[in-house]
């Protein structure tokens, strides 16, 4: 299981999602794209245009899990330190990686990153 992990303001354009994507290392051989429920419908666009179905993970699941990115912000609202590096490495399943550290879009609106696992 291959799983891009998201993060985004309200407002991220699809433009802005296929970037950050794009950035963290595109969107071939991934299964499934990971965020937290309150912004699956946001992610939506992207979803239909990738084909690929959208894990909706409430907000607890990602408390704790460590990330090579650390925001102060995101770790006081989330308990981790990157919600799209989280999300990815939570949906990917146990003993899942990254394949690197998140990616931002260029205007800043939205991270990715990819993490394979078992599911």
């Amino acid at each position: 299981m291959i799983v891009a992990g998201f993060g985004f303001r309200s407002g991220a354009t699809l433009a802005a999602l296929q970037d950050a994507l794009a950035k963290a290392g595109g969107p071939e051989g991934v299964t499934h794209l990971a965020v937290l429920a309150t912004k699956a419908e946001g992610l939506a666009p992207l979803a239909g245009a990738l084909g690929l179905p959208v894990l909706a993970l409430e907000p607890e699941v990602l408390h704790g899990v460590p990330t090579p990115t650390k925001s102060d912000r995101v770790q006081t609202l989330f308990g981790t330190g990157s919600v799209a590096e989280a999300a990815a490495l939570v949906a990917a399943g146990p003993d899942a990686r990254l394949r690197g550290a998140r990616a931002v879009s260029g205007d800043g609106m939205a991270t990715a990153a990819i993490a394979e696992g078992a599911g």
